[in-house]
């Protein structure tokens, strides 16, 4: 999967509009909106973060694939 689509399910499965995950994030709009897009590449690092901030406040599920972390296999 292409970041873009990566940032795209994120977003989507997050129940958020653009704008919505841009406030969020404290990310600009645009940014977001390029990033989707694929005319921008999101820095991995970040990518990885917003993955994991997500999945820990319980906004989408787990994909170990996107932040390279097991989170259900923590606590355990």
């Amino acid at each position: 999967m292409e970041q873009k689509d990566i940032m795209k399910v994120m977003r989507q499965e997050s129940g958020m509009s653009q704008m919505e995950f841009s406030g969020y994030f404290g990310i600009p709009y645009r940014s977001i909106e390029n990033w989707e897009e694929g005319s921008r590449k999101v820095p991995d690092y970040l990518l990885r973060l917003m993955a994991y901030r997500l999945q820990i406040e319980k906004r989408i599920g787990d994909h170990p694939e996107w932040t390279g972390l097991d989170l259900t296999a923590m606590g355990k």
